[in-house]
């Protein structure tokens, strides 16, 4: 759905997208994160035709971006919540919806069912003939949501969707997320929000500028910490490290009354370890798969980067 080769973008002498590679698979939720300032939104506004590239290739769904007779092409398979939402506040959030699907040259009655859909969806049915100026900036932000869908676009770029709602709704629409990729279509997600990305995203890339890795959560995690067993023991003497190191494991570390052992195969080799530590006089209270969270991976690998 998605493919950047090379893609640069510099104002001036700043750099501020350089020179990044990726894909999107049909049907993915690829998560992008990266701290303020990274490159994340002007990535997205190459992708979505608003601001041209400096170098580099992109397509969105075979159409190369930067050529300006597929520009109008790929506006019309993608739907876009730009960080900016740039509703017309003196319209009603129903009519700034079905403003919006005219412009997309959707039928009266596509309009109006998706209309009810999204704003019944998203908790705003009977808010709709309200003027958005007069609305939260969540309420905002979910008109937004529901105009960049009213067109039932193939790709949905979405640039901190959640920011501005609260822990009730951000959980809507991550499920309604969720929906969407059950539904075939194709999600790009700009966040912050660390546990959002986790709970949600296929893949995500990291990025500084450079795009500094791209992975599953899972494998992110496992890339940067590896696998590790954790031992959690009544108390710890020098008989008992004696016996674990003994079985030469590649990395020990000892926190308290817990033995932290790097691992290629936690499920195989902690009946060893237990076994001996055990031998050694050792009261073993737990055994656990040490699972760091994306949060300590993504700080890691940001701080690592220069």
């Amino acid at each position: 759905m998605i493919e950047v080769k090379n893609l640069t973008k510099k104002f001036g002498d700043i750099t501020a997208v350089d020179n990044i590679s990726f894909h999107v698979d049909e049907g993915e939720i690829f998560g992008f994160l990266g701290p303020n300032g990274a490159g994340k939104t002007t990535t997205i506004r190459m992708l979505c035709c608003l601001i041209s590239k400096t170098s580099g290739e992109a397509k969105i769904a075979g159409y190369q971006i930067g050529d300006s007779n597929n520009s109008l092409k790929i506006r019309r398979i993608i739907g876009l919540v730009p960080d900016n939402v740039g509703l017309y506040e003196e319209l009603s959030a129903y009519d700034n919806l079905d403003y919006y699907g005219k412009l997309y040259e959707c039928t009266e009655k596509q309009r109006r069912e998706n209309i009810e859909y999204f704003l019944k969806m998203l908790g705003l049915w009977d808010k709709r003939n309200l003027p958005v100026g007069d609305f939260s900036k969540g309420m905002k932000q979910k008109v937004a949501i529901a105009r960049a869908l009213i067109h039932n676009p193939k790709l949905l770029f979405l640039d901190e969707p959640t920011v501005n709602l609260d822990p009730e709704y951000s959980k809507i629409v991550r499920d309604f997320i969720l929906g969407l990729k059950k539904e075939g279509k194709t999600i790009f997600l700009n966040t912050h929000n660390l546990d959002e990305a986790q709970r949600i995203c296929d893949r995500i890339g990291i990025i500084k500028t450079r795009l500094l890795t791209v992975n599953t959560p899972e494998q992110l995690e496992k890339s940067v910490f590896g696998n590790k067993i954790v031992i959690q023991l009544e108390e710890i003497n020098e008989s008992i490290l004696a016996a674990v190191k003994n079985l030469k494991p590649k990395n020990l570390t000892v926190e308290g009354n817990k033995i932290i052992i790097d691992a290629a195969d936690p499920l195989k080799e902690s009946p060893t370890f237990v076994k001996a530590i055990v031998s050694a006089g050792g009261n073993v209270q737990f055994v656990a798969k040490l699972n760091p969270d994306l949060e300590e991976t993504y700080l890691k690998i940001v701080k690592e980067t220069k």
